[in-house]
């Protein structure tokens, strides 16, 4: 396996879901160099403890920052989370952090366009690294306009587009078939477009990822 970033077109669409489940399916690495509403207390229910289960990791604090080692408390973008402690968040350090890894999934934070430091954004930490990126999209009403907006700026930013994955909205979905159908009209021909129907749990997602 080459090294693949996994982006979203917002938040709760699904994106930890499918790393999760491309993890454990895959028996591969995954990362989440940054996430924001991190706490101890919270670590089994959070993205990095759902990572490291699915990589069948303990979650203790030397495997959790292995691999997310930027964490901030508040639920907030990383530039807003990263300020109310005072701090800052070094993506170059982030990148170049990123770029030693060998092989795997790097999980990234919120959508496409959410600020990391200043002016920016996760864009520009995909675009910086420029590997194949796997875009996870929702079924829900809406989900078209925004999918179309992410792919329209990954394109600008020539961000090589692997995959694009429509998981199954839990709620007001119109359709995770008639989403990828309305899709696929968009999506270059040289990109997969793939569906993952909603589950309880990665554990229990059944997925052909002869894709990836």
């Amino acid at each position: 396996m080459t090294r693949y970033f996994v982006t979203s077109t917002g938040t709760g669409i699904g994106k930890t879901f499918v790393t999760a489940a491309l993890a454990h399916l895959k028996q591969c690495p995954a990362y989440k160099p940054v996430i924001s509403g991190f706490t101890m207390e919270t670590a089994i229910e959070s993205d990095t403890g759902q990572l490291l289960a699915a990589q069948r990791l303990p979650i203790t604090p030397e495997t959790i920052e292995k691999i997310s080692p930027w964490r901030f408390a508040a639920p907030l973008a990383p530039s807003m989370a990263a300020a109310a402690e005072g701090k800052t968040l070094d993506v170059d350090a982030v990148t170049g952090w990123c770029r030693k890894i060998p092989e795997g999934l790097v999980e990234g934070v919120g959508g496409v366009m959410v600020p990391l430091h200043g002016k920016v954004t996760v864009l520009d930490w995909m675009a910086a690294l420029d590997w194949p990126v796997i875009l996870v999209v929702g079924s829900y009403l809406g989900s078209l306009s925004h999918t179309l907006t992410a792919l329209a700026v990954l394109k600008a930013r020539k961000i090589p587009l692997h995959a694009v994955v429509v998981s199954e909205s839990e709620k007001d979905s119109v359709g995770l078939q008639e989403t990828r159908a309305a899709l696929a009209e968009f999506i270059d021909k040289h990109a997969h477009l793939v569906t993952l129907p909603r589950a309880a749990s990665w554990r229990e997602t059944s997925w052909d990822t002869s894709w990836i």
